[in-house]
């Protein structure tokens, strides 16, 4: 066991929007073994936090709900490699508080509208524009689609009735208030969720960055995600 540093630190966090609740609850146990740790979170969509941190902006360690926030910033050298690791793992699904019978891909033209996260910086849009694509709905659904922020977001509109409903991770279906699951988004239409983190180079200089990287792969962690209904395999 690594002695837990003297000298107060700070560690910036930059995590996709659906681990919210996981990496709060992580963090708030990490901080009670380990008082001289600061924790600084930064949530959001994956590909907006990797445009900060190639802009410079505060990061000690970075996890996406994709694999290519991860590889961009890894070729662009402001990771360290050697710490790319797979964190947890999820699945898309379709919520919302529709009267209407929605029970797959099929049915979503029914629906006047529904939200998705914007494909270009949140994975969970992208996963949602691949299986709409491939389930042969995209067109008929073109109009009727209500760009998000982040998945957070697309699950505040289904939250609110703004929209029909919504594509998110099954585990913020599970977080929601008033929205139900409707339908799980068949694995075949779309890639695998997989949520990698990496160590950035300004984290990789930190003793602390790399004690919570470790932390993040121990048991604790795996109970947290398990609890939160995240895959670990």
């Amino acid at each position: 066991m690594m002695a837990a540093p003297v000298m107060a630190g700070e560690l910036n966090l930059s995590v996709a929007a659906s681990l919210k609740e996981v990496i709060n609850e992580l963090t708030a146990s990490y901080s009670a073994k380990h008082p001289g740790t600061v924790f600084l979170k930064n949530f959001g969509p994956s590909g907006t936090l990797a445009g900060q941190i190639e802009n410079g902006g505060p990061a000690d360690l970075f996890i996406s709900a994709n694999t290519e926030w991860v590889d961009y910033l890894n070729t662009k050298k402001l990771v360290d490699a050697s710490s790319i690791k797979t964190f947890t793992y999820n699945s898309l699904v379709f919520a919302g508080t529709t009267s209407k019978k929605v029970n797959s891909m099929q049915d979503l033209p029914k629906l006047d509208k529904i939200a998705i996260g914007s494909p270009k910086s949140v994975p969970a849009g992208e996963y949602a524009m691949a299986a709409m694509t491939k389930s042969g709905v995209a067109a008929q659904l073109t109009s009727k689609l209500v760009m998000a922020k982040d998945v957070r977001e697309c699950l505040l509109y289904a939250e609110l009735g703004e929209v029909d409903g919504a594509f998110v991770y099954k585990t913020d279906a599970l977080v929601a208030q008033k929205s139900k699951l409707l339908f799980t988004v068949p694995q075949e239409l779309y890639s695998r969720v997989v949520y990698p983190m990496a160590v950035t180079n300004k984290g990789a200089k930190s003793d602390e960055a790399k004690a919570f990287h470790a932390f993040l792969q121990g048991d604790e962690a795996k109970s947290v995600l398990g609890k939160f209904g995240f895959a670990l395999k």
